[in-house]
């Protein structure tokens, strides 16, 4: 082997021939190179994804090592560390300041699993490594405390500069707050729509996130004062339409979709998950049955080219898990984990793609 000198240009200028395959430019441009080190025969530098949950990760590494074997020398070790520092466009605001996006989980009719879908991207997010906090803001049907076995909690609120502030629920690592939280289980309330959104602006300014990646709204079903509320008191990093391949449900998703659209509302759609997609039995996991039509998902992405970032079968044991007080990504059910692993990367995957192409989501100003 001939003689030949490593330094941290060389090291560079050979990582800057590889490419960020979601935003289209080089690493080194992008600063997620850092950290180098050259020892004898021997590079090691770190990696700064824009998420955890990055589902190019093992690529991107796979491209850095023969980058550096095909420019430098083919013989050096490269160790190459992976971490990752989520990107956000809305750090800053007077509300929520440590939040990095705040994500609405939205749906055009009610029934079609948003609630139980919110809660296992949340814990699949979590899972990967990223800071995740749901608000749940349903008021026809706050689920989300009960599928974290959660019911029963209330939470406390703790003094500080001389304000009060509400201290979410902690559950599975997932920080919570819910209208549930606020009224008896067992009793009947009647929200009027401005005490529901007066309740949601105490979410967000009451409420003390500390710092999250991921901040997912459990939305109510259709488009409501809710929505409003939500737009006009924080600026969202995107949406999310959640729907079942039924005609019904997509024609409500499509309502859904185009209020996020609105020239004076302008939420960036991130994409669509079909739930119920096909039923699948427990006994017989290679068998799909399309029970509420199929390709559905695939067909509203299409339409409003926005991306089908998963498709959740409908299986016994999600529901089960969900009714006993957990998100069934806990359990081991291996179509059901890679079904909402691969939608929660996919998720991630179309934030960080958002954060680097497209302007910051201002609050919504609407005279009503």
């Amino acid at each position: 082997m001939g003689e030949f000198t490593i330094n941290k240009e060389k090291v560079l200028q050979a990582l800057s021939t590889v490419e960020e395959p979601d935003l289209k430019k080089d690493l080194v441009t992008l600063g997620m190179i850092q950290d180098i080190e050259i020892g004898v025969n021997q590079v090691r530098f770190t990696v700064v994804l824009t998420t955890p949950a990055c589902p190019l990760k093992e690529l991107i590494k796979r491209n850095c090592e023969n980058a550096i074997h095909e420019h430098l020398s083919p013989d050096v070790e490269v160790i190459i560390k992976l971490t990752a520092n989520v990107t956000s466009t809305r750090l800053t605001g007077p509300l929520i300041p440590g939040v990095k996006n705040v994500i609405a989980i939205s749906s055009g009719k009610g029934g079609v699993g948003k609630s139980t879908v919110t809660a296992n991207l949340a814990m699949a997010l979590h899972r990967s490594g990223a800071k995740v906090g749901i608000i749940d803001a349903d008021i026809s049907g706050p689920s989300i405390p009960v599928m974290f076995g959660a019911e029963n909690m209330q939470p406390t609120i703790t003094p500080k500069d001389g304000k009060n502030y509400i201290n979410p629920i902690r559950q599975y690592g997932i920080k919570m707050i819910s209208i549930g939280f606020l009224t008896p289980p067992d009793s009947a309330v009647v929200w009027r729509g401005p005490m529901a959104s007066q309740a949601l602006k105490q979410f967000f300014g009451d409420t003390d996130w500390g710092d999250l990646d991921y901040l997912l709204i459990d939305l109510p079903p259709g488009t409501s004062d809710i929505h409003l509320t939500l737009v006009q008191t924080v600026p969202v990093t995107g949406a999310v339409i959640v729907t079942t391949p039924q005609k019904v449900a997509l024609a409500d998703a499509i309502k859904g979709l185009q209020m996020f659209r609105q020239p004076q509302i302008n939420v960036p759609i991130l994409g669509v998950i079909e739930n119920m997609a096909w039923f699948t039995p427990e006994e017989l996991t290679d068998n799909q049955y399309f029970i509420f039509g199929k390709g559905g998902g695939q067909s509203l992405a299409d339409k409003f080219d926005v991306p089908l970032l998963g498709q959740i079968p409908l299986i016994q044991g999600i529901r089960e898990a969900g009714d006993e007080g957990r998100p069934a990504v806990m359990d081991t059910n291996p179509i059901v984990n890679d079904a909402f692993r691969d939608a929660a990367e996919s998720l991630a995957q179309q934030v960080a793609i958002r954060n680097a192409t497209k302007d910051k989501t201002v609050p919504v100003e609407i005279q009503v």
